[in-house]
């Protein structure tokens, strides 16, 4: 009976288990969003819309719901996490701090909306990231030179950015032709991290300050140190997206029109539709996501990996690496991709060709040097996941039957031995036969 039990209960987990990450598929398909109010569930439905087309199964939550979790059973419930939550001082269920974090640590996604009333819960989620929201809570990035025109004079914290990161890859290769309207608090990257990058930043003129009171001190974050919009790739390839500005991310925004300041050029349509989606989907791993397969080597001439190579032995090396294209792996294209035959130090550096069908390979001569040595491929691209290869082979110096019988780095040596004996024995018959 207990067995019938256990058996029902897993049932209704079967469809999580089927569509969650895998090497098959690595955009995770189940999406968990916390929000403050379920309103935002059609003020912000455009976005929305945009990953439930690309087949994403978003799950909508308050973040106070006292039913909500992350896993259940020792699995995790979802592939990803959306935080539309900014003023929530407490998540609700089993979710927290190192909930979240651990979360990230297993692999997973997550996009972090922040706004000017942000809670100190958020800004801890997003310190932990690695970036940095201006201290002052009612602090807004304002903006004289860089702001969206509007028929009403306003405060200039409704900014129109078109600062983006140079990178196909994160915001595809169309060309994002309208600024990004703005309007949300900026924050700093923290400089010990080298994971975090800025997507979106703020002008040279852009300063961060309250903009209901005059400025008496200097502002803490200026210029192009602002960032707007900041991604993250741990070093176990989980995506993480934070923005300053919920209001980016809303219908309003995505359909407004946007004029800069100083531009004469007035576009119908603002760039965060286009922005936002096209870096959902590297966030959610639609792009940007490689994997390595079918790593092989052998003896030029042979088929067979050996289990062990000798001093001096001409070698193979070959791999197959593929990018997911959102739909399919498809083949993966550069001219970057190394291997190292590495014992402490790499002994041997080598660019791999490729036939741009996927396949990259490369021939070596073994070093003169024995000892267990590894083939490593340490791959790491903006934009991409990283790839870290490791095989171990052992190398063994040549056998005492292995040897040439005579060695011509030796041929001075051969002479001054066969000259000596040649002298005695000239030497002997001079000395006995000489009067």
């Amino acid at each position: 009976m207990s067995k019938l039990l256990i058996f029902l209960t897993l049932i209704p987990l079967l469809p999580i288990l089927t569509i969650s990450f895998s090497p098959e598929n690595p955009s995770g398909r189940r999406v968990l969003v916390l929000l403050d109010d379920l309103a935002l569930k059609s003020s912000h439905s455009v976005f929305f819309n945009s990953l439930q087309s690309r087949g994403f199964d978003l799950d909508f939550k308050l973040a106070d719901d006292p039913k909500i979790g992350l896993h259940r059973y020792g699995q995790y419930q979802y592939d990803g996490l959306i935080l539309f939550c900014p003023t929530t001082e407490r998540f609700g269920g089993s979710i927290d701090l190192a909930a979240i974090l651990d979360f990230v640590d297993s692999g997973h996604d997550l996009i972090i909306a922040a706004d000017s009333n942000a809670s100190d819960l958020i800004r801890e989620i997003a310190t932990e990231s690695g970036v940095d929201f201006d201290e002052d809570p009612a602090a807004l990035v304002i903006d004289h030179s860089s702001y969206a025109v509007s028929n009403t004079e306003g405060d200039h914290t409704l900014i129109a950015s078109d600062e983006y990161i140079k990178s196909d890859v994160i915001l595809g290769s169309k060309k994002i032709e309208a600024p990004v309207l703005f309007q949300g608090i900026g924050h700093s990257l923290n400089p010990s991290n080298s994971l975090v990058l800025k997507v979106l930043s703020a002008s040279p003129s852009a300063y961060s300050s309250n903009p209901k009171s005059k400025l008496s001190n200097p502002p803490s974050l200026t210029g192009s140190a602002i960032s707007l919009v900041s991604i993250v790739q741990a070093r176990n390839n989980a995506r993480i997206l934070i923005s300053g500005s919920l209001s980016m991310f809303s219908n309003r925004f995505f359909r407004s029109e946007v004029q800069k300041a100083g531009s004469p050029i007035k576009h119908e349509k603002s760039g965060n539709e286009q922005f936002l989606t096209e870096l959902s989907k590297w966030v959610f791993h639609e792009r940007g996501h490689l994997k390595a397969m079918n790593v092989r080597h052998h003896k030029a001439g042979e088929a067979d990996e050996p289990t062990i190579y000798r001093v001096n032995d001409d070698l193979e090396y070959s791999v197959e690496i593929y990018e997911w294209s959102g739909a399919s792996w498809e083949p993966y294209v550069a001219d970057d991709v190394q291997v190292q035959f590495y014992m402490m130090s790499p002994y041997v550096l080598k660019n791999l060709s490729t036939d741009k069908k996927g396949s990259y390979f490369t021939a070596f001569k073994v070093p003169d040097v024995y000892g267990v040595f590894q083939f490593k491929v340490e791959y790491q691209r903006l934009g991409y996941t990283s790839l870290s290869l490791s095989k171990q082979i052992p190398v063994r110096p040549f056998k005492h039957n292995e040897y040439e019988r005579f060695i011509p780095a030796a041929y001075p040596y051969y002479g001054a031995a066969f000259s000596m004996m040649t002298g005695f024995f000239i030497f002997t018959a001079v000395h006995l036969y000489s009067k």
